[in-house]
This record gives structure tokens, C-alpha cells and sequence, in this order.
């Protein structure tokens, strides 16, 4: 069961949050094309005005439609510990001809010896979608973890080069900011010259704590913070998507009446109590966030491997998130709160445990909750000023704010169909319109000849713009189908001595020993050290098979003109 009715496409941009100066512009360009049109003369003065006034009205009329689109899929899912099912193809709707997939989970085993474990090899969740998506042309571009919190980022291979100043962080929120159970992860890069950031988040539980999920949040958006100049913090990215196990609850109304309301398919009689929904209409910093309709049923809590609502009694449990930002950001930190605070964590963390393992109940039963949410943010642009106003019939200014984001949310569900953890996942696709502004490559990489592990090999680059290039940068050969940056068969370093300089031919060899014996389709990719990212890639080409590999049997013989 996908969705309890029919959801409706849901479409914002970056020109309707404020009175929008290009807007203003494009108005008075049109009268003063009508004026020419009404006062047009045989005299060359007069068609000269009209064709500068046709001029600027296309470039006007084209900063309100976009030309590049793409196609983002998320995916948020709470899997309370529990290890990935066999095949997760239909959760990640491969057939939907997406261009990036952000993947969010929370309570990813993170025991202290499963935690470790992960550090030296993928853990199970990421290796899953790793291959999962992989052989569908996506290469997971980067990822970062808190504790049980995992953010994956994958987006299609032709997309690297162009995925630039990638950095994640993370925030603690659990046990006053030491404790990392709670808060959030997040990754920002730029999109073809757009900011954007993704944030995870999982917040406080239980029913009553509200107000301090709201206060987590603003003050995860506060506080994260990026080497980046132009985009230091969360919000100040063209465009952010959030989402994760928020733990916004139903309020007020009962069980009986929540159940007979998701039974029947009446899902919009719970919308009004919805605790997230009630706070956006207190907090103004929420408003800014959108969302689509909850046109599914609440994903919290199941029973494991079943379509059932989990309603028993409550297990009474000490809450394991106990932060409070606004009222510590006032305070100041001593040693005597440090180690308090950290004593009393402890403790709590055990007695959690000890009360969780005597599964003592509480008088209240589990009431169905929307826990897994989904939203966005395009920033909103500042009003023009008076000066802004005066000089608006004159400004040709084109910079990248004048460029809108239009954003189309294409499906907003859950997949009931996986019963490993007692949320079901919920998943999103959206429609991401934007401008490029640049469509090169910062590296032109290529195989030079015929490849085969018969005889050395060599490539060719060429920067073609600049960046911090670094003498520990790398190009690698990969497979088709590769995972990752770190997926290669084999890799040279770049020029040792020097870095070259701009559209200056670079040669390296590649000796015999290193390429595959049995052939087939790959790519070269150039790997910035300083920008973590793959910078150029290679049309692909294809490695011959060596003629030892046929006189060992390994390929049959005559294959690619072998013999």
C-alpha cells in the first residue's frame, strides 16, 4: 500500500518569496516595447530601441525558465538496528531515470564493536545501496555518519565533475551535546555552481517533548557551520533538504480514533494535530520550510515484518535526549555542569538500558505518529533595496542569485512494504529545476591508444580551469558500474615535480602490469585531494584482453580479435 489518495504536485521557486526586482524590470521592459511598437517610424532610432527592448526581455523572460533539470530521489528510514533486508530495488525506484539519490538513515547499528567494525570496511546499509545502485550507473559521492545517523549521497556518474566543494559535519543533541544518539549529519556541495545542502536529522522522542524537537532543530541550523565563505551555515544554501525521524507526534486525539481515521482512508482529520504542522504555524523559522501533504499512513510504530501498528504500552524508559540549546546557550559551561552533565549521561544511558531489559511498562499505549518527514528550503531572496529600486530600470546584473531554483515535488510516500524496523521508509522524488553555470570540466582526462595488459599504456590531461590542484591528486581506472572515488583498478599519481599550468598537455604512462587482463569498459577520473571529489572523467574506452589471459583460458579465444 503505497499512499491513502492522490498526491498532488507540489511546486515552489526561489522568485515567490519576495517581491522579486527581475520581476519589476521585466514590467517595464514590455511598456517600453509597447511604447516603440505604438511610436514605431521608418527612422533606424526607433527599430534600434525596440530590438534593445526585444533583448532585454528575453534575458528577463529567461532567468524565469530554467533549462536544466534533474531528477532528485530521498529516502528517509529509522531501521532501529536492524540489518538491511536482501534487495531494496523497489525502495530505490530504479527505473525512475533519477540523477542523484540522498539517502538518510537513523539507528544504524552503532555498538561499540559494530562501530569499529564499520570504520575499517562499508558498513552493511551503505555497501547494500553501494551495490544496489552502482550497476545503474551511480557512484556514491560521499557520506558521513554520526554514531547511528548515516547520510549517503550518490549521484550519476556523468554529474562528478561538475559536484564540487563537498563537506559534511555533524551535531551532537543527545545527552547535553555529548552524546551522539541524537542530532543530526549533514553534506553541502555545489551543483553545478549551486549551493546545496542535505540534512539528516533524528530529534528528541516522546510525546511531549515538542518544544525541545523544535529547539534542536533551530539551533542544528545555528550552529553547523562549513569552510565555506559564501555558505558558512545550513540555511544560507540556495537550497536545503531536511528530513529524517524528526519524532513529531500526533497530539490530543485518541487511539481509537487515530486507527478508525487511517483505516478509513480519513488521514486529512489528523493533519490539524500533527505536532509539526501546529509548531510551523508558531515558529516563523519553520514557515520557511515546506512540505508536501501527508497523504500516507503515519509510519510509526509497527510491529517488525508486518503491516500492524505497534499500540502496546509504552516501555518507560529514561529519555536518552536531554538537551536543551537555549537555556545552555546562556549558561556559562564550568567544569562542575561539564562533569555533571556527563555523570548524569552515563547514568542515564545505563538506567535507559536496565529499564529498557526489564521492559517495564508505562500506563500509556503508542499512539501512530508522521515521525518520518521530508522537507525544503529555497532561500529566500532579500527585498531590493531604495538605491536597488532607483538604479532597477538600468541594472543588467546577472549574478547567480538572479537565477531561480524552481522545485517540483513529484512523489511523497512511504514503501509499506519493508518490515525490518518498526518505521516503515519514506521516500520522495523531486523535480529540481536550475541554471547551469558551467557545464566544464575542471580536468580533460584521456586514454591515449589501444589498451591492454600486453603493453604499456598511457593518458593524457589537461587542466582547463584553475583550482587547488595539489601533486597528491590521482588518476584512477575504473570499471563501469564502478561505487565510488576509491573504486579503481588501478591508479598514477599526477606530475610530481610541477603543477602544470592551464590547458598545458600532461602525458603519464601506465605501466602493463597494473591494467586488467581480461578487459573491458572504463573510464579515467581525476581526483582532486583537495576537493575530495572527482574533477574530470574520460569517455569511456575499452581494454582489450591480453593474449596471456587467452593462453591461461581465462577468455575464450578470437574474443576482441585475439588469436
Amino acid at each position: 500500500m503505497e499512499s491513502f489518495g492522490d498526491f498532488g504536485r507540489v511546486r515552489s521557486d526561489s522568485t515567490s518569496s519576495s517581491g522579486s526586482r527581475s520581476k519589476m524590470l521585466l514590467r517595464q521592459r514590455v511598456n517600453q516595447l509597447l511604447t516603440c511598437i505604438e511610436d514605431m517610424s521608418s527612422d533606424d532610432e526607433a527599430s534600434e530601441e525596440m530590438s534593445r527592448s526585444l533583448d532585454e526581455v528575453f534575458q528577463l523572460c529567461g532567468r524565469f525558465m530554467p533549462t536544466d533539470a534533474f531528477r532528485l530521489y530521498m529516502v528517509t528510514w529509522n531501521v532501529a538496528t536492524a540489518e538491511p533486508p536482501e534487495d531494496i530495488s523497489s525502495l530505490l525506484q530504479k527505473d525512475g531515470q533519477y540523477d542523484i539519490y540522498a539517502i538518510g538513515l537513523q539507528e544504524v547499528n552503532s555498538t561499540p564493536v559494530r562501530f569499529i567494525s564499520d570504520l575499517m570496511a562499508e558498513d552493511s546499509w551503505s555497501h547494500i545501496f553501494m551495490e544496489t545502485l552502482g550497476p545503474q550507473g551511480f557512484v556514491k559521492v560521499t557520506s558521513v555518519r554520526m554514531q547511528g545517523l548515516l547520510l549517503l549521497l550518490f549521484a550519476k556518474q556523468v554529474h562528478l565533475p561538475f559536484i564540487r566543494n563537498i563537506q559534511t559535519t555533524y551535531t551532537r543533541t543527545g545527552i547535553y551535546g555529548y552524546w551522539g544518539n541524537k542530532g543530526a549529519v549533514s553534506v553541502r556541495f555545489s551543483l553545478y555552481g549551486n549551493m546545496v545542502c542535505f540534512l539528516n536529522c533524528h530529534l528528541a522522542a516522546h510525546m511531549n517533548y515538542a518544544l525541545q524537537r523544535v529547539d534542536e532543530f533551530e539551533y542544528i541550523l545555528e550552529t553547523q557551520d562549513f569552510d565555506i565563505s559564501d555558505t558558512p551555515h545550513v540555511l544560507d544554501h540556495k537550497l536545503v533538504f531536511c528530513f529524517g525521524d524528526m519524532n513529531f507526534r500526533i497530539a490530543d486525539h485518541g487511539l481509537h480514533f487515530l486507527r478508525s481515521s487511517i483505516e478509513g482512508g480519513r488521514l486529512n482529520l489528523l493533519w490539524s494535530k500533527d505536532q509539526l504542522t501546529m509548531m510551523k504555524k508558531k515558529e516563523p523559522f519553520l514557515q520557511e520550510f515546506e512540505e508536501g501533504p501527508l497523504n500516507f499512513q503515519p509510519t510509526y510504530k509497527f510491529m517488525r515484518n508486518s503491516d500492524t501498528y505497534d499500540t502496546r504500552k509504552s516501555t518507560w524508559a529514561l529519555p536518552l535526549t536531554m538537551y536543551r540549546p537555549r537555556p545552555l546557550q546562556r549558561c556559562s559551561t564550568t567544569l562542575l555542569l561539564l562533569l555533571t552533565s556527563l555523570s548524569w549521561g552515563l547514568l542515564s544511558v545505563w538506567l535507559g538500558t536496565w529499564y529498557r531489559e526489564l521492559n517495564l511498562r508505562s500506563g500509556k499505549k503508542r499512539k501512530p505518529a508522521w515521525t518520518d518527514r521530508i522537507m525544503w528550503r529555497i532561500k529566500p531572496r532579500s527585498p531590493p533595496s531604495e538605491e536597488d529600486d532607483e538604479t532597477a530600470s538600468t541594472s543588467t546584473d546577472e549574478g547567480p542569485d538572479e537565477f531561480p531554483v524552481l522545485v517540483t515535488q513529484d512523489k511523497y510516500t512511504c514503501d509499506m512494504s519493508y518490515g525490518v524496523s518498526d518505521h516503515k521508509p519514506v521516500i520522495a522524488a523531486f523535480n529540481v529545476e536550475l541554471r547551469k553555470h558551467f557545464d566544464t570540466a575542471l580536468v580533460h582526462v584521456s586514454a591515449e591508444g589501444l589498451w591492454s595488459a600486453d603493453q604499456d599504456a598511457a593518458l593524457n590531461y589537461t587542466i582547463q580551469e584553475e583550482f587547488m590542484s595539489s601533486t597528491w591528486d590521482w588518476i584512477g581506472l575504473y570499471k563501469m558500474g564502478f561505487k565510488s572515488a576509491t573504486d579503481y583498478d588501478t591508479f598514477v599519481w599526477v606530475q610530481e615535480n610541477e603543477l602544470p599550468e592551464v590547458n598545458e598537455l600532461i602525458q603519464l604512462p601506465v605501466d602493463k602490469d597494473s591494467i586488467p587482463l581480461l578487459g573491458g569498459q572504463y573510464v579515467l577520473g581525476y581526483y582532486s585531494a583537495n576537493m575530495q571529489t572527482i574533477v574530470g572523467l574520460s569517455e569511456s574506452f575499452q581494454i582489450l584482453e591480453s593474449k596471456c589471459a587467452v593462453m591461461e583460458g581465462l577468455v575464450p579465444e578470437n574474443l576482441n580479435g585475439l588469436k
